[in-house]
């Protein structure tokens, strides 16, 4: 939804801009074509003006003037027109037209005109003619084609906004089909549906090509993934199970010294860890290529008790406090096995690098319609370098504790398959807290 979303942003500011521009160069290119216009008139008047004009004319102007400013000027009676004649000097270089805009006033009343300003000399005197047009009109002629453009401006834009959004929506829905019915099988690729899309755009056409392609060189190498971890069960566990064996057949020889025994038990001792190790390797593996179902109802809260009292005596042993606040009864879709072995891993954890004396607390609760449970203990805690590593494979916190490193990554593939999400908060020498979100309660 956010590129129909965005698409349809994108088009909204196009038009706001072009309108931006209408709004701003329109009314000037109608002032231009209005102040030509004006410009044309005032010329012809000029021009009768000064064709009719004669020297009775001149002195008649002038006698009717005030003879301190040798000025005479007319008006029309609604104030759109003026016309001044006066007696000035002539300047040097000065042009005889020129065009401006200025404000007059006329009996009282202050407006502004398109003034033509004409010079010339007759019978040896120098004269100024002023012809004047008001601008009102052309004031409210600008105001009328921008409000003009404003409401074209609002229903252009729903208009158009109702016509993107669906043709949009039109144009966008074989690519929302590709992800839906494709990109998000990516991780499933024996339920993927090679079925073509019906899409009448030639790229997305191609993508959806691209996609099948992409997923057939996927789905080979997943099933060549489980050949090799097929393979490998058969290839390790095998030999390391016949090594025991013998070697516990050797155990039962009283001919043995105890030197020799103590090296028969070590070496069972480092098979045992070998053939951990393998069998973590591969639960991770067959997790990551989804061979296990996830359709089981699983009681959240049940299994925290049972963890609880299967891990009593480490507990004890340990003189370690575990409080189980969970409180909610939970159901989640999954795999209950998987699911045990994730809390089993938190909560093993928490014991494991606790301190004497010190406690584990599993509460549970709902933020924002989000169900979590969370394992928090006193242990020794991480610094932010090491929290950064806890789930890679074969990272281990402390170097003096036992374990192949492997315990936290399983809980990350687990947490994966099951779409939930890991949080870790942890302070060196106060603890850690390990929280794990759910999806959405519904």
């Amino acid at each position: 939804m956010k590129i129909k979303h965005q698409l349809s942003i994108f088009n909204a500011l196009t038009r706001l801009l072009v309108i931006a521009v209408l709004w701003f160069m329109l009314p000037v290119l109608v002032q231009n074509v209005v102040y030509h216009h004006i410009n044309n008139g005032l010329l012809e008047k000029k021009k009768k003006f000064i064709d009719h004009l004669n020297k009775e004319e001149i002195n008649d102007f002038i006698e009717n003037a005030d003879d301190s400013t040798e000025t005479y000027s007319q008006f029309s009676t609604l104030h759109n027109e003026f016309l001044v004649l006066s007696k000035v000097p002539m300047k040097a270089h000065q042009k005889k037209t020129t065009f401006e805009n200025d404000y007059r006033t006329i009996e009282g009343e202050e407006n502004e005109y398109r003034i033509l300003q004409h010079h010339f000399r007759y019978e040896g005197e120098d004269y100024q003619l002023e012809i004047g047009s008001s601008l009102s009109e052309v004031k409210d002629l600008t105001f009328v084609i921008r409000f003009f453009i404003i409401i074209v401006f609002v229903v252009i834009l729903f208009i158009t906004f109702l016509a993107d959004t669906f043709y949009i929506e039109y144009l966008l829905k074989p690519f929302y089909k590709i992800i839906d019915t494709k990109i998000r099988r990516v991780n499933e690729p024996e339920a993927f549906d090679h079925t073509p899309i019906k899409a009448a755009s030639r790229d997305f056409r191609e993508l959806d090509f691209v996609l099948n392609q992409m997923m057939d060189r996927i789905a080979g190498l997943f099933k060549k993934e489980k050949q090799f971890i097929s393979n490998v069960s058969h290839e390790l566990l095998t030999p390391i199970a016949l090594l025991k064996n013998k070697l516990e057949n050797l155990l039962q020889n009283d001919s043995l010294d105890d030197n020799a025994v103590d090296k028969i038990a070590g070496s069972l001792k480092t098979l045992d860890m070998l053939k951990k190790i393998i069998n973590n390797l591969l639960l991770i593996s067959r997790i990551d290529n989804h061979q296990y179902e996830a359709n089981e109802e699983i009681h959240l809260r049940e299994i925290v008790s049972d963890l609880h009292e299967d891990l009593q005596d480490r507990i004890e042993d340990r003189e370690i406090q575990f409080t189980n606040l969970i409180k909610h009864d939970f159901i989640f879709t999954g795999n209950k096995t998987l699911i045990h072995i994730l809390i089993y891993n938190l909560v093993t954890n928490a014991i494991k690098y606790n301190k004497p004396n010190g406690f584990i607390i599993a509460e549970d609760g709902f933020v924002d319609g989000y169900y979590f449970i969370s394992i928090k203990d006193s242990g020794i805690g991480m610094d932010e370098s090491q929290t950064e590593k806890i789930f890679s494979r074969f990272a281990r916190i402390s170097s003096d504790q036992e374990g192949q490193g492997l315990g936290l990554a399983i809980a990350e593939s687990i947490a994966v398959f099951h779409h939930i999400q890991i949080k870790v908060k942890s302070i060196v020498n106060e603890g850690s807290t390990f929280t794990l979100w759910f999806e959405k309660a519904n």
